[in-house]
Order: structure tokens, then C-alpha cells, then sequence
């Protein structure tokens, strides 16, 4: 399996270098011959609408929203996680996700670059690892999630209960920035839901955490 990065713009680099460490045969992509060596895919942090406008402006973006309807497994990650959201709010007036997971984002819905923070999250399915079962997140503009629908999965929520890191089957998404801490074991739950093709290592449903978003029934 060949894992891809996409390299238009942002926090790319980081992904590839954590994905390496783990191993994982990685690869970028800027075009849909690149596209189309990978098995999954990695959409980063960065700036969601000039990632927007790049997709928009070449057939790259349909050619990933097509993969995305066949099955590709993939993970965003902050702006990331707006592009493969169903629903997007304060965007720019044509922006829209790729519908790849059932959630509504709230773009730089925790504040400004002087809003960013860090802080431990509980997250179900990874390793203990070197700091128990917390994981230290940083969270640069990152988008809110304000609804989830019933075929996702929260995995972790933020200090005020809001969904931080959900999952639908193979597609996975976090409001923060794992690939700057040097803590791999995100990226490594990513690559098992890619390996057994159905994220099978995590059990139980999204409704064992608190939340403070409505669920759409």
C-alpha cells in the first residue's frame, strides 16, 4: 500500500516524514497521475480555501472526490478535515467538501492564529505509548465540529466536549495538528484502518463520548 500526501499547500512535509517513520511507502501528490499511484490518502493542515481554489483550478479535485466515492481511504487533518466534510460553515460562498464524511465544520471556529493552543486529549483506539493513554494535540486555527451524523465515529473530543478526531469506516479526520508533535500513534491508527480496510481496531460507538454538538438523527 502507498500512501499519499497532498502537496498543494500547507503542513505536507510533516505528514510524509511521520508516515516514513512509521515505515509506510509515502508519496505526494499534485496531480492526478500522482494520484492515481497511491492507495490512500493524507490531506493536511494549511490554509483550507487556497487548497480550495488550487483543487478547483485543475482536475484534481474531482479526480479525488471520485477516489474518495470509491472507497480511498483517507485522513485531514485541520484544514484537511474541511475538505473532506459534508458540510462547511464560514467558508467562502462556493466552498464545499467532498462529502466524504457526515460532519458540518466550523472553519477557524476555535479563533485565530493567538488562539491556538495545546492540550492532552483521551483517544480511543491508540497505544498508550510514553504518556499513557493521552495524546498531546495542538490546535493552530483549526475548524470546529459542530454536528456529526450517525455513521461516524468520535474518537476524541476537546476540553469542551466537541468532537476532535472522527472516523467514518476508512476515512478519518482530527480538527488538530498530529503531525507536529512527534507522536506518531495517530498516523499509525490511520494506517491500520487503511491495512484492514474498515478501521476494525477501535470498537464501540460514538455515542461512549460526551459531546456538545446535535446529532442528526
Amino acid at each position: 500500500m502507498r500512501i499519499g500526501v497532498l502537496a498543494l499547500q500547507g503542513a505536507f512535509a510533516a505528514h510524509v516524514e511521520a508516515l516514513r517513520r512509521l515505515g509506510a511507502p509515502t508519496s505526494v501528490v499534485r496531480s492526478t497521475a500522482e494520484l492515481s499511484d497511491v492507495d490512500a490518502l493524507v490531506l493536511p493542515g494549511g490554509e483550507s480555501t487556497t487548497m480550495c481554489n488550487l483543487l478547483a483550478r485543475s482536475d484534481l479535485g474531482d479526480a479525488i472526490r471520485r477516489r474518495l466515492s470509491e472507497g480511498m481511504p483517507a485522513f485531514g487533518t485541520c484544514a484537511g478535515m474541511i475538505l473532506l466534510a459534508d458540510d462547511v460553515v464560514d467558508g467562502r460562498a462556493d466552498q464545499s467538501g467532498f462529502g466524504a464524511l457526515d460532519i458540518t465544520v466550523r472553519r477557524n471556529g476555535y479563533g485565530r492564529q493567538v488562539d491556538s493552543f495545546e492540550t492532552d486529549l483521551v483517544v480511543r483506539g491508540i497505544d498508550e505509548g510514553a504518556n499513557g493513554g493521552s495524546y498531546h494535540a495542538v490546535f493552530i486555527r483549526a475548524p470546529i465540529v459542530e454536528r456529526v451524523g450517525d455513521s461516524v465515529e468520535i474518537l476524541a473530543v476537546d476540553p469542551s466536549g466537541r468532537p476532535a478526531l472522527v472516523r467514518r469506516g476508512n476515512v478519518l479526520a482530527c480538527s488538530f495538528h498530529p503531525e507536529l508533535t512527534g507522536d506518531d500513534r495517530i498516523h499509525r491508527l490511520f494506517l491500520d484502518s487503511v491495512i484492514t480496510g474498515c478501521g476494525s481496531t477501535v470498537g464501540g460507538s460514538a455515542d461512549d463520548e460526551p459531546t456538545v454538538v446535535e446529532r442528526r438523527r
